[in-house]
């Protein structure tokens, strides 16, 4: 049987400032505790993933379109596109980090979550390639002209121990 994770308290703190109603992409949405989060909250979701499985079970609730995409891929597949929002967590492909940027609508909001160099210590992902750099998210948000509204960068107890970082930003 499977734990059901929770939603991530960085998510949960930040979702309300995305506007309300608004279109809201979960990026690499695993098993979808953060498109079920605001689908509740009333915004329309597109959760994106490339885990057919895992796609195919939020198909079916209101408020979500889900869809099987390779987010790694030569070509990406979101182009022109554009969200109130953007949450990611627990993820990073840092070749498309301009691309995740260039879909935030003016006003939108981006809360990004994943693991940085020193979570090797606490287990995976342990490879430098899936771990920020201190700062980096916030340079990136400089770098796309967000405003930073919140960030975070360390240890973390809690769901398990890990080293984080994590931003709240808008496009103005």
């Amino acid at each position: 049987m499977s734990q059901i994770i929770p939603p991530s308290a960085w998510v949960v703190r930040h979702a309300s400032l995305i506007a309300a109603g608004g279109r809201v992409l979960d990026l690499a949405c695993g098993s979808g505790r953060h498109a079920c989060l605001l689908a509740g909250l009333g915004y329309a979701v597109a959760a994106v993933d490339r885990n057919f499985e895992a796609i195919s079970k939020l198909s079916a609730l209101p408020g979500i379109v889900a869809t099987q995409l390779n987010l790694e891929g030569d070509n990406w597949p979101l182009t022109g596109r554009t969200f109130d929002g953007i949450i990611v967590t627990n993820y990073l492909w840092r070749p498309r980090l301009p691309d995740v940027l260039a879909l935030l609508a003016p006003g939108g909001v981006l809360i990004y979550e994943t693991f940085m160099v020193g979570n090797e210590a606490y287990g995976k992902p342990s490879s430098p390639a899936f771990l920020l750099r201190p700062g980096e998210l916030r340079e990136v948000a400089q770098a796309a002209a967000l405003k930073e509204i919140a960030f975070e960068e360390g240890y973390t107890a809690s769901p398990k121990p890990a080293m984080r970082q994590a931003i709240c930003a808008v496009r103005d």
